[in-house]
């Protein structure tokens, strides 16, 4: 959080802040009212629980011991304090969106299963809901239940409608407090309002569309009730002082922080805890399994194995196919096997491609592309490569063209150069077929030739040919594919001795016999099932019965079943297959498992199987099964067989079990849990090491060295039955097939190589082997280590399970901030409502926290069925990382909690003692650094023939044009079409307003110096009436009219300026009198209230009396009112001296003489806008070519066409201009082009604006517009602020003109470090370096301005290339604020600064900006180093968090650059809270997806937590005319509730 007492407090409100924490500390949450749920009493609860069964529950992670664990977990939560975690607010639309599509639950069949397979597992599973499997376990459920709902630990009462008056009420002191501190920022304008808000009308140009955009409904100030501008009864308050009391809960204690210097932000690196349970065991010795004793007639390889019993008993059943309604479909005998497979092999080798090009040779590879309901013809084809010697691949069955994972399949087969893939006839008829009936070509995968392999479609192999039949070799026999972390398919080559080996071996440890029966439910494509059911089965003449996928949907127990009828021996199964027969065994009598003498279950390696064998003995003992069968075994894609438990006829020997403390787990070392039972994990031992295979534990980083005996390492084999490689990738294959351990001393214990098993785990007393984890799926959190699986058997512990799917849950890490971080997805139901999965998620992070001691970042709730899938059903886990990285997983609700666990931020600043002003200003003397200060031409020495300095007011210089040069033509106005509106010459000019002051004097019985609103729209009408005031002598005020479609907003604004100002008439056209008089605007404000109002539409025909001859130029000219961008309206005062010295700074910085054009496309209203459009055209004589930006959005092309059309060299813009175009015309530069827009001889196009030059808008303008022939260097920037409403103005000198006097060098950028710029350093980085921030410079100085940098607490000077406040002495500086109240010390401070040390004596006015001043090798047309001053950004809308500043553009930047839809985005601090509004450009589906992308990327790139997100839709963000965001409009208009966001979400 960040860091909480910057300020000291009144008394008062600490005393309130330490009730608060006291009332936290006792658990109670103030902002909730106390209010209890009913009890549920035993009885209402066995109601319910008759209606959800509880055999819905996952037997593979269950564990009554874990849901023990995660009851007591959550109760001790319970204990330390409620946890209020505030809802997210979803806009309706989204909420019946998520809840109400029919979804299908994954599974429609008619014992209701549902998928359940874990992201572990690569295989889909599902389980039906049906009685508890035991007495016990029912009771467990119901004393579960009631305690769940009795107390949910976190019942969020605060549902997204209500409003709590308890929670306001907090909130509202909480903000008097902010608002108080809020004042302290020196350099806030006063607030000159009444009103909290202005609402600036928000016009936001959208293309060239004309639609009136509803602008946003907020802002109005009637709504706004208290004092600073913070609502008292808001729902979004209230939430947010819920999560600020939820985050003051203490937290696991933040780790030790580091620092090198004062500004080198580094991050937490993580210390290990001196308490933390270190490994003290001897070291490990490998384990040896026994011999492999080699048996007489052992055939010398499968394919011998296979001739011989398909010669001596063709008779004998090898494989029985079973059909969806379990019944035998077809049964392969040794023969039919042995012969179908010559068939294969010889048309493999001789009838693809022609007799001189055999399109395989021995040694190629092939792919096996084969369904799981069809094991005959897959064992065909795979026998029959082995006979022809060729290698089979076999992959899943590709279902559509873009599978998630299929493409790295198809780079599977790509890198082991498949051309060939075999296939039965079903199969090749169900592929997804072009028009033409051609297989198309699967994403990634190479051109392949499909080859079905069924009999009929083969030619018979001639009878003096036969398959050449080798003793087993070191040539490779397949290739197993394997799916890494990342997602990654890579191929494990298995060698033909390594086939043989590993069939003797596990026929040994198996003691497999001839023909015994064996039944196989496991994928025969691969790993066990293929081990099992494919290979030694050959190599023992066993009968295999193949249970399909399909048939297990239907009927669970059909494996039971077959075992039952074919008094089958061995059973291969997975825990899954053992629980779905729990569930469904009820109806069945006849059971008898006496037959069984080994059931192995093949995922016995996975951590949470030891539930599900658990419950399946004890349910099936009564049915003959004995205790000793059940063989759980560990395998790896790499080193096949790792350990099997060996099945033995001594049933008094326990198997092994570890009850193991998931604490010392996540330090590496095994620990019997003893002190509380809270967070265990039960292991069961996979028995011992295969025969002839030696077994060691190594660390799993670092130097394989061996593990001590009570350390958990990577397993790792020594044994010839392993793989070899990963085909193709020498590079990875070194590291994972060839790890030579070492012992402590470092010399290697073998000469021969191991093989990683990725299986993290330790050898127990008695050689027992036991796993408790894969590598896959470790996650290394703050120095500790987790497993995905653990933490899924934990959120799947949490009941009630209502809410979402079991199995469907991904748990994966990301890397955020130098650390890896916990992300939880599960599928929602579709009839789960919003609280209750918000209430399921809140529970999970608890019980995660409570057993793991570790946070959850992100929990996820995605619709049902929308994960995507592995080819078996199971979670594609990489896939889905992906998706969420990507932003495009569409969650329906998402939970980030960085608060809780982000502990490795950069310790909070701590605001060193100022040193002072005069020791800053000694050091720098020292140093060699000169004082940060800059100067443009002097305005007094410079020489021109300007007749117009002989004026000291603007109307004289009016009247002297009008009679020297009357037909000179002054302004031109255009029309949207680009046609001339109207003009106005000299004369035209002075007649008109003479006209005005007549009507002033006459109809407004106005005295000199009274204040007049000008209400125009921008136009010829405004010009006139601004020198009629100035020849009536009054003061006029120029207001932006209300907008037409929009008078609830914008007219409460004019109505304020009007009022402020003291205006004391108003003139305007008909039209708008008409609109202030309308029923809209008297529904919005007062209208009995306005001043008298004068329609110049009609002026007196009659010539006006004597003009008024000002006397004293200190006296007004005008007032310049703007609304600033943190909401405050400040009016300042600008003197006839000042106004002169302005446009005679303009003139002589840019060159304007009479015989000059320039385009202006700028609001009129204020600032340098408002100068250039009305008042230098008559102090210059240029010819002004008037273009209002409004007009652009129905014509975006307008401002670009006039530019070309009347060959203007100079043009100035506002950037919401410059945006229009690079949006409207992005893609029309061609057409433009035809239609002849020429921009060559455009010199200067300045930008104006208050604020950071926008590099990256003015980069793609230039970039856009280059080939309509615009200068990449004439583009530049202005810069001006209340103070002086324009410090710098670079107009550009290309080409020949760059020799004239007073050319300027071009704007240059530096790249500063953006860590430094938040301890208000400067530290300039080469371009592309990490945390770079591009700066332009912001133009040239103006004639007659200094400019000095200063400290803003201090005052005192600061040297070349410092941080500091920009500070500007000028003629033209204003001459004050204009307020009802005259608020004197902002003003003095503001306006008549001094420096604390140094030149003490000149008077500054302080800008508010930061900036810094740095002197370049550039020189200009005196000689002089050129001075480039460098805007950082305004001290008003800087946020101080973490004891650091931040500028929200820069936070701004890195948002919108993280997704594609997010087009704009504004960031506010509310208490102490990053609050990030982001505006969707895309479905509203997507609005949840951009929650963790921008939690991300600001912790990545700034360092800071987002405290809440809010997604808006476009155009809410309310603009200014100048393009600059109103961050505290938004603000006030998000706390008051009025944003209609789409999704909120408060992060933990």
């Amino acid at each position: 959080m960040a860091d909480r007492d910057t300020l000291p407090l009144p008394l008062e409100v600490r005393t309130r802040l330490a009730e608060l924490e006291l009332e936290l500390s006792e658990g109670m949450d103030p902002s909730v009212p106390h209010e209890r749920r009913t009890p549920v009493t035993p009885g209402s609860s066995s109601r319910y629980h008759r209606r959800r069964s509880s055999g819905s529950r996952d037997e593979r992670y269950r564990s009554d011991v874990h849901t023990e664990a995660v009851q007591a977990a959550l109760a001790k939560q319970k204990e330390r304090g409620k946890m209020a975690v505030p809802m997210p607010s979803k806009r309706r639309s989204l909420v019946v969106q998520s809840s109400m599509d029919a979804y299908t639950p994954p599974g429609e069949e008619h014992i209701g299963l549902q998928d359940t397979s874990s992201g572990s597992e690569g295989e889909g599973s599902m389980q039906g809901e049906g009685t508890p499997t035991s007495s016990q376990s029912s009771i467990n459920m119901e004393n579960w239940i009631s305690r769940a709902i009795h107390g949910s630990t976190t019942s969020s009462t605060t549902s997204s409608s209500s409003t709590q008056s308890g929670g306001s009420g907090a909130a509202s002191r909480l903000a008097d407090v902010m608002g108080q501190t809020h004042l302290e920022n020196h350099s806030a304008p006063p607030d000159v309002t009444s009103y909290t808000t202005d609402s600036i009308q928000v016009e936001r140009p959208q293309g060239s569309t004309t639609t009136s955009r509803s602008t946003p409904k907020y802002g109005n100030a009637e709504l706004m009730e208290t004092g600073d501008g913070v609502p008292v009864g808001g729902r979004v308050s209230a939430k947010i002082q819920q999560l600020v009391n939820t985050l003051k809960r203490p937290k696991r204690p933040p780790l030790r922080e580091f620092f090198v210097d004062d500004f080198e932000e580094l991050l937490e690196v993580q210390q290990p805890d001196p308490n933390q349970p270190k490994a003290e065991g001897a070291q490990m010795l490998a384990m040896r399994g026994e011999q492999l004793g080699v048996v007489t007639n052992w055939p010398l390889s499968l394919e011998a194995a296979l001739q011989r019993w398909g010669t001596i008993s063709p008779k004998a059943p090898c494989l029985t196919t079973m059909d969806t309604n379990g019944k035998p479909l077809y049964i392969l005998t040794y023969g039919k096997l042995w012969t179908r497979s010559m068939k294969v092999a010889y048309n493999i080798l001789h009838k693809l491609g022609s007799k001189q090009e055999p399109m395989l040779r021995p040694g190629d590879r092939v792919a096996l592309v084969f369904p799981n309901n069809d094991p005959a013809a897959f064992m065909v084809a795979f026998y029959g490569c082995l006979l022809a010697e060729v290698v089979p691949v076999p992959i899943e069955v590709p279902l559509t063209r873009k599978d998630a994972g299929s493409q790295q399949i198809g780079f599977l087969l790509g890198s082991c150069g498949v051309t060939v893939a075999l296939t039965s006839d079903a199969c090749h008829k169900g592929l997804p077929k072009s028009p033409t009936g051609e297989i198309p070509q699967f994403k990634g995968w190479p051109k392949l030739l499909w080859f079905v392999t069924e009999s009929k479609h083969l030619s018979k192999p001639p009878r003096d040919w036969f398959p050449h039949i080798k003793d087993a070799n070191n040539e490779t026999a397949y290739i197993e594919y394997k799916t890494c972390k990342d997602g990654s398919v890579l191929g494990v080559t298995v060698m033909r001795i390594a086939l043989l080996t590993h069939c003797q071996a596990l026929t040994q440890s198996c003691g497999y016999t001839e023909a015994e029966t064996i039944v196989n439910v496991l994928d025969f494509k691969k790993d066990v099932g293929l081990w099992h059911g494919i290979l030694t089965s050959v190599m023992n003449m066993m009968h295999v019965i193949s249970i399909p996928y399909s048939l297990m949907k239907v009927n669970p127990l059909s494996w039971i079943q077959k075992v039952c009828q074919y008094k089958a021996k061995v059973a291969c199964v997975k825990s899954r297959d053992m629980h779905w027969a729990l569930v469904a065994h009820r109806d069945q009598r006849d059971i008898n498992l006496s037959s069984l003498r080994m059931l192995v279950v093949a995922d016995g390696a996975n951590p949470w199987s030891v539930s599900s064998c658990d419950a399946f003995l004890n349910v099936f003992q009564s049915k003959g099964l004995k205790p000793e069968v059940i063989c759980p075994c560990a395998s790896s894609p790499e080193a096949l067989t790792v350990a099997i438990r060996r099945p033995t006829d001594d049933s008094n020997q326990p198997p092994g079990r570890g009850v193991l403390s998931m604490q010392g787990l996540s330090h590496g070392v095994i620990r019997v849990d003893s002190e509380e039972k809270l967070s265990v994990l039960t292991l069961q031992d996979v028995g011992t090491v295969m025969p002839g295979a030696l077994m060691c534990v190594v660390r799993p980083d670092g130097v394989p060295q061996l593990c001590k005996t009570d350390e958990i390492g990577e397993l790792c084999v020594g044994s010839i039955a392993t793989g070899t490689s990963y085909y193709g990738l020498s590079g990875m294959t070194k590291n994972t097939f060839e790890v030579f351990p070492m012992n402590s001393v470092g010399a290697l214990i073998s000469e021969y190589p191991f093989t990683r098993t990725g299986l993290l785990g330790f050898v127990g007393p008695g050689g027992l082997c036991f796993i408790a984890g894969k590598m896959d799926g470790l996650m290394v959190v703050g120095g500790r280590r987790h497993n995905a699986d653990d933490i899924v058997a934990t959120a799947l512990a949490v009941e009630p399970m209502k809410f979402v799917y079991r199995g469907r849950i991904a748990v994966f890490s990301i890397s955020v901030l130098h650390d890896e971080r916990i992300v939880v997805v599960a599928e929602q139901r579709p009839d789960s409502t919003e609280e209750d999965s918000f209430q399921w998620m809140s529970r999970v992070l608890q019980a995660i926290d409570g057993i793991h001691q570790v946070g959850v970042y992100c929990l996820a709730l995605v619709p049902s069925n929308t994960l995507p899938k592995t080819p078996l059903g199971g979670i594609h886990l990489s896939e889905s990382k992906q998706l969420f990285l990507e932003g495009s997983l569409h969650p329906c609700n998402v939970l980030m909690c960085p608060h809780t666990c982000v502990t490795n931020l950069p310790k909070p600043r701590q605001k060193q003692p100022e040193i002072g002003p005069a020791s800053v200003m000694v050091g720098n003397l020292v140093s060699g650094k000169r004082i940060a200060q800059a100067s443009g031409r002097d305005l007094g020495q410079m020489e021109d023939n300007d007749q117009a300095r002989k004026f000291l007011f603007l109307s004289e210089v009016l009247q002297w044009r009008a009679q020297t040069t009357p037909e000179h033509v002054l302004y031109t106005l255009l029309n949207c079409r680009g046609t001339i509106a109207s003009s106005l010459t000299c004369v035209q000019l002075h007649k008109r307003a003479e006209k005005i002051a007549t009507m002033l004097a006459e109809r407004g019985h106005l005295q000199d110096g009274d204040h007049v609103a000008l209400v125009y729209p921008p136009g010829i009408d405004l010009i006139a009436a601004f020198y009629g005031c100035l020849y009536a002598g009054c003061v006029p005020i120029t207001v932006r009219p209300p907008h037409p479609q929009n008078i609830a907003t914008t007219l409460p604004t004019v109505k304020m300026i009007v009022e402020v100002s003291r205006s004391a008439c108003m003139m305007t056209t008909a039209v708008i009198c008409k609109l202030l008089r309308s029923k809209e605007a008297s529904a919005a404000v007062d209208v009995r209230s306005w001043p008298p109002v004068l329609d110049t539409d009609d002026l007196p025909k009659k010539k006006p009396p004597l003009l008024y001859k000002p006397s004293n130029p200190d006296t007004l000219a005008y007032l310049d009112f703007s609304v600033s961008t943190t909401g405050m309206l400040a009016g300042v005062k600008m003197s006839h001296t000042a106004t002169s010295a302005f446009c005679r700074s303009i003139k002589l910085q840019c060159e304007l003489y009479p015989s000059r054009e320039v385009a202006i496309c700028l609001d009129p209203y204020c600032g340098l806008g408002f100068v250039l459009w009305c008042l230098c055209s008559v102090y210059s004589g240029h010819q002004s070519i008037l273009i209002p930006p409004s007009e652009l959005e129905v014509n975006p092309a307008l401002w670009l066409l006039a530019v070309s059309q009347y060959k203007v060299r100079d043009t100035f813009c506002s950037y919401s201009v410059m945006e229009l175009c690079t949006k409207g015309l992005g893609l029309q530069t061609e057409s433009l082009k035809s239609r002849g827009l020429d921009l060559s001889r455009v010199r200067t196009c300045v930008v104006v604006a208050e604020e950071r030059p926008r590099i990256a808008l003015t980069q793609s303008f230039s970039k856009l517009f280059k080939d309509l022939g615009l200068h990449p260097r004439a583009v530049s920037t202005s810069f001006g602020c209340r103070v002086n409403l324009a410090v710098c103005l670079q107009p550009h000198r290309l080409g020949k003109l760059a020799d004239q006097g007073t050319s300027g060098p071009d704007p240059t950028t530096v790249y500063v470090d953006m860590r430094a710029l938040r301890h208000d350093r400067v530290r300039l980085v080469e371009r592309g370096s990490p945390h770079s921030l591009p700066l332009m410079e912001s133009g040239k100085i103006l004639p007659g301005v200094r400019i000095i940098i200063a400290n803003p607490e201090t005052k005192g000077p600061l040297g070349d290339s410092h941080l500091g406040e920009i500070w500007v002495c000028s003629g033209h500086n204003a001459s004050g604020y204009f307020t009802v109240y005259g608020d004197e010390a902002l003003q003095s401070d503001h306006f008549t600064s001094r420096l604390s040390f140094g030149d003490t004596q000149t008077i500054w006015a302080r800008t508010g900006y930061l900036g810094f001043l740095r002197r370049t090798e550039l020189t200009d047309a005196s000689g002089e180093r050129h001075d480039a001053l460098y805007v950082v950004g305004a001290l008003d809308e800087a946020m101080e968090l973490r004891g650091m500043r931040y500028h929200p553009i820069d936070i701004e930047t890195s948002v919108i650059r993280t997704h594609k839809s997010i087009t704009e985005c504004a960031v506010f601090t509310w208490t102490n809270l990053l609050v990030v509004v982001v505006e969707l450009d895309g479905s509203e589906q997507e609005a949840l997806d951009l929650v963790p992308l921008v939690t991300n990327v600001v912790l990545e790139e700034h360092y800071l937590i987002v405290g809440v997100v809010v997604v808006v839709d476009i155009g809410v963000i309310p603009i200014n005319s100048r393009g600059e965001k109103q961050r505290m409009h938004l603000r006030d208009g998000f706390l008051a509730d009025q944003l209609d966001p789409i999704y909120v979400a408060y992060n933990m």
